[in-house]
C-alpha cells in the first residue's frame, strides 16, 4: 500500500505529460495492429514457442489468407480472399462473427476502442464494431488496383499493360491519436477520423500504395510503387521529405516499394523491389546505409530488437540480421531459394517467419540456428509437386511458358503449397498466422 497515493499519482501525471505525444496513442486508446505497433517493430512481449508441441487449432476459410492476424483480447481478426473478415476466438479458433465485403480482404486489421479497421479490394475502407461485427462506417477510396506495367517481368505480350500477380497485399491501417492512416491502389495515402470516417487529408503519390504506413513522432512513413518513400506530417499530410529508390526501365521487375517500413531509434528501415534494404534517417530523409541483395526483392517488413534489424529476401530466400548502426549483415537462414514475403516476428530470443514453401520457421537468435519448422496443410499435400530433389522451388513444373497468362497460372500453382504470405503474431505461448491453403493456424 502506497504511503502517499496522491503524491504517487502526481508523479505519474507529470511523467506522462513529459512524454512526447506525437506518434503515441491517445490516453485510453489500446490499439492492436499490423506488426504489433504503430512503428511496426515486429517484437511481441510473449513467451513464444521455443519448442514446438504441435497444432493448437486451425480454422478454414474459403479463400487464400494473405492478411496477417491481429489479436486484441481474446479475439483474433483476419481477412480472407473469400471477401470476409473473421473474428475468431483466440483460444478455440471458433467463429465469433464474420463481416462480408465485395472484394478480397488482403489488408491486416487495426483494432482500437471497440472498432476493427481494414480495407478490401472492393475499394472501401471499413470500420466494424468488434462486439458484434456490425458496420460502424465505411469510406470509399478512388478504387483499388494492382501495380501494372508493360512487359512485366519480361513476359509477353510486350505492349500489354499487366497487373502484377506478386502485388498481393493491401495497405494495412495504423491508428494513432484518433486518426487512421492507410494507402490505396488509387495512389493516395489517407488520414481519416477514426471515430467518424471523415477524411482529414489525403496525399497523392505517383502510383499504387499497398505498403502499410508506420507512424512515429508525428510523422507518417510509407512507400509507393512510384519508387519514392515518403515522410508526411501526420496532422496535415504535408510532405516533410521523400527518398528516391532505384528504377528499372526495361522490364519493370525491379522497382517500387511493396514492403512496409519500421521505425526504430530515429531510423526508418524499408526494403524495396530494387533489391536494396535501406536505412534512412527519420528526420532528414538521408540514407544512412543500404544493403544490396543482388537482384532479390525485399517484400516483407523488418523487425527490430536489441540494436539489430532482421529482414528477409524474396527470390534468394535469405534471412539476415543487420547491425542497426552500421548495416553489417549476418546471414541467419536460407530457405533454399523459396521466397519469403511474410515479415518476421520476434518474441524473447526467438524469431518466427513464414516462407512461400508453406513452412513456418523458428530461429533461436541466441544460437542463430533453426529451432523447429511447421508445415502447412497445403505444403504437406502439394509441396512435393513443386519442389526439386535439392529442396529448391520447381518453377518449371508451375510456369508453362513466357505468356502473361502462364505467369498468373504459375503463381497460383505455387500458392497451392500453402504459402505463408501472412506475417505471424505471437501471443503468450502461441504463434498465429494464415496461409494460401485457406487456413488460419495456431501453433504452440
Amino acid at each position: 500500500m502506497l504511503k502517499n497515493p496522491m503524491k504517487h499519482y502526481k508523479l505519474v501525471v507529470l511523467f506522462l505529460l513529459c512524454l512526447p505525444l506525437s506518434g503515441l496513442p491517445l490516453l485510453g486508446e489500446d490499439v492492436s495492429m499490423f506488426r504489433g505497433d504503430a512503428q511496426h517493430s515486429g517484437e511481441y512481449h510473449a513467451v513464444g514457442v521455443p519448442q514446438l508441441h504441435g497444432l493448437k487449432w486451425k480454422f478454414h476459410t474459403h479463400g487464400q489468407v494473405i492478411s496477417s492476424p491481429t489479436i486484441a483480447g481474446n479475439t483474433l481478426y483476419v481477412g480472407s480472399s473469400d471477401h470476409l473478415l473473421y473474428a475468431l476466438d483466440r483460444d478455440a479458433g471458433t467463429v465469433k462473427w464474420k463481416f462480408k465485403t465485395d472484394g478480397r480482404v488482403a489488408s491486416s486489421v487495426a483494432v482500437g476502442n471497440g472498432v476493427a479497421y481494414f480495407g478490401s479490394y472492393d475499394g472501401n475502407f471499413y470500420a466494424v464494431n468488434t462486439a458484434d461485427g456490425k458496420l460502424k462506417w465505411k469510406f470509399q477510396t478512388g478504387g483499388e488496383r494492382r501495380f501494372a506495367a508493360k512487359h512485366l517481368h519480361g513476359v509477353l505480350p510486350v505492349a500489354e499493360t499487366m497487373p502484377d500477380p506478386f502485388d498481393v497485399y493491401l495497405s494495412s491501417p495504423v491508428v494513432v491519436g484518433g486518426s487512421v492512416y492507410f494507402g490505396s491502389g488509387d495512389g493516395n495515402i489517407y488520414a481519416l477520423d477514426a471515430a467518424t470516417g471523415t477524411q482529414k487529408w489525403k496525399f497523392a503519390t505517383g502510383d499504387v500504395v499497398h505498403a502499410s504506413p508506420a507512424v512515429a513522432e508525428g510523422t507518417v512513413f510509407v512507400g509507393s510503387w512510384d519508387s519514392n518513400f515518403y515522410a508526411l506530417d501526420a496532422a496535415s499530410g504535408k510532405e516533410k521529405w521523400r527518398f528516391k529508390t532505384g528504377e528499372d526501365h526495361d522490364i519493370h521487375n525491379q522497382e517500387g516499394l511493396q514492403a512496409s517500413p519500421i521505425v526504430s531509434e530515429g531510423v526508418v528501415y524499408v526494403g524495396c523491389r530494387d533489391s536494396n534494404f535501406y536505412a534512412i534517417d527519420a528526420t532528414s530523409g538521408q540514407k544512412k546505409w543500404a544493403f544490396n541483395n543482388k537482384g532479390s526483392w525485399v517484400v516483407g517488413s523488418a523487425a527490430a530488437q536489441n540494436g539489430k534489424i532482421y529482414a528477409a529476401t524474396s527470390d534468394s530466400g535469405l534471412l539476415y540480421a543487420f547491425e542497426a548502426k552500421s548495416g553489417t549483415p549476418v546471414q541467419l537462414m536460407s530457405s533454399k531459394k523459396w521466397p519469403m514475403f511474410a515479415s518476421p516476428a520476434i518474441a524473447g530470443s526467438m524469431l518466427y517467419i513464414g516462407s512461400n514453401e508453406g513452412k513456418l520457421f523458428a530461429i533461436d537468435l541466441g544460437s542463430q540456428k533453426q529451432a523447429w519448422v511447421f508445415s502447412t496443410e497445403g505444403s504437406q499435400k502439394n509441396g512435393a509437386a513443386y519442389t526439386k530433389a535439392d529442396g529448391t522451388p520447381n518453377y518449371e513444373a508451375a510456369f508453362a511458358g513466357d505468356f502473361y497468362d502462364d505467369m498468373v497460372y504459375g503463381v497460383q500453382s505455387m500458392m497451392s503449397v500453402g504459402a505463408i504470405l501472412s506475417s505471424p503474431v505471437v501471443v503468450e505461448n502461441v504463434v498465429y498466422f494464415g496461409s494460401t491453403d485457406g487456413n488460419v493456424y495456431a501453433v504452440n
